[in-house]
């Protein structure tokens, strides 16, 4: 399949792409608005630069490497795109009108075409692996430099790009930079064709989380306004459905030796907030949801995280924590923010996502796999049993994100190379 057909192939799927956000939009309040901005028809402003994240994720780990360029280039105007409402909120929070923000069009090419025209950016930066086929051609032809920023590409991934070496070729030998999260993600990217004077491996952004200690004392705060300090506390971070009841079947062991223990469950998806609360409904177990501030009390069992951007918040007032979309298909989130908290982690087999990072951490006895609902309870209640051995795993961590950090100076160096080229 080369460009002219992928473009073909997705203007055959509009009548889909249509369905996709009405369903979306029935099922979260974030996607009933804003479709104009989905088919590139909101009138944009010329920029110096353009600065690509998918979701939260992307976005959390983006914004370092944005507000460093704002405080070295502060006439630099900047336009910040995302995919998804919860993105999109990051964004909003972090920047207040400092830049330029819309989702990504769709990569219909006439999409692609009419925004790339529109923002014109002199550099752009794309964070991971969020490569559309004609979003970079028409940035190329506008004569744009491209830095791949973060970038991460799990054998999964490359192995689906192998297989449509027209179209993803090109697109990969355009990029201007490629800032690899490790050596693995850099070898791939060459093997599928990327050159290698272009390709540095920088590390992950994620590890340059930056926690201060009024961040600490707040989470603190929120345990105490809980009365949960004398509680086991674990956190069920990113859940998808499928794992909602895994969690619960976790919590009830844990609860069985531990009967005051209080889990707090995030779904990774805002339209999936009713359906968390269902679940432990169903459950039999008492359950309160943060959105109402209805407070916690010692009959509390769960606490359902349906906020957005409190996630970590829940890490650091916690003791432990699984990290969700991993024991489904789904490749997993990232675990090291409530490592970088101090928290041990668990994750299920199905990580591939954060492969090297899960690695890393589980070698340091920071994290552990796990295949079940029966092992993650065993886990979580072996740790509680075992102090020694909590302390062990909460300090190496810590320790593994700090001896990390500095893929924050490298791939802004990186683009500071890429803005002097223009």
């Amino acid at each position: 399949m080369n460009r002219s057909l992928y473009t073909a192939l997705l203007y055959l799927l509009l009548p889909l792409l249509v369905v996709y956000l009405a369903v979306r939009a029935f099922k979260s309040p974030g996607y009933r608005g804003r479709w104009d901005e989905r088919f590139s028809l909101k009138g944009l402003q010329q920029t110096d630069l353009l600065l690509h994240c998918v979701s939260m994720g992307e976005t959390i780990a983006a914004i370092p490497l944005i507000k460093q360029i704002q405080a070295s280039h502060p006439n630099l105007t900047i336009t910040v795109t995302t995919t998804s409402p919860t993105g999109s909120a990051e964004v909003v929070r972090a920047f207040a009108g400092t830049v330029q923000h819309c989702y990504l069009p769709f990569d219909l090419a006439w999409c692609s075409r009419r925004f790339v025209k529109q923002v014109a950016p002199k550099t752009c930066i794309i964070m991971e692996t969020e490569l559309w086929p004609n979003l970079v051609h028409y940035l190329k032809a506008n004569d744009s430099k491209v830095l791949l920023a973060n970038a991460r590409l799990s054998q999964k991934s490359a192995d689906a790009y192998q297989k449509r070496p027209r179209l993803n070729l090109p697109m990969l030998q355009s990029l201007d930079a490629i800032a690899a999260q490790s050596e693995q993600a850099a070898a791939r990217f060459i093997e599928l064709g990327a050159s290698h004077e272009k390709v540095t491996v920088c590390g992950s952004l994620k590890f340059d989380l930056t926690i201060d200690d009024t961040f600490i004392e707040a989470a603190k705060a929120l345990r105490e306004s809980w009365q949960a300090q004398h509680r086991p506390v674990w956190v069920a971070g990113s859940v998808h459905p499928g794992e909602f009841e895994l969690m619960l079947q976790a919590h009830k062991r844990v609860m069985q030796q531990y009967p005051t223990a209080l889990m707090i469950m995030v779904p990774r998806h805002p339209e999936q907030f009713d359906a968390a609360v269902t679940a432990v409904k169903q459950a039999n177990m008492r359950v309160t949801r943060r959105s109402l501030h209805h407070g916690v009390t010692a009959q509390t069992q769960v606490v359902v995280g349906d906020t957005m951007g409190e996630l970590l918040t829940f890490y650091a007032a916690a003791d432990q924590a699984f990290v969700g979309g991993t024991l489904i298909e789904s490749g997993g989130h990232n675990p090291l923010e409530p490592a970088a908290v101090g928290l041990p982690v668990c994750v299920g087999p199905h990580h591939w996502d954060f492969k090297e990072i899960t690695q890393l951490l589980a070698v340091k006895g920071a994290l552990q796999i796990v295949d079940s609902s029966e092992q993650l309870a065993q886990t979580l209640v072996e740790l509680l049993v075992n102090r020694e051995a909590y302390t062990q795993a909460s300090d190496a961590a810590k320790q593994v994100v700090a001896e990390n950090r500095g893929a924050l100076k490298k791939q802004f160096s990186l683009v500071e190379s890429l803005l002097s080229k223009v």
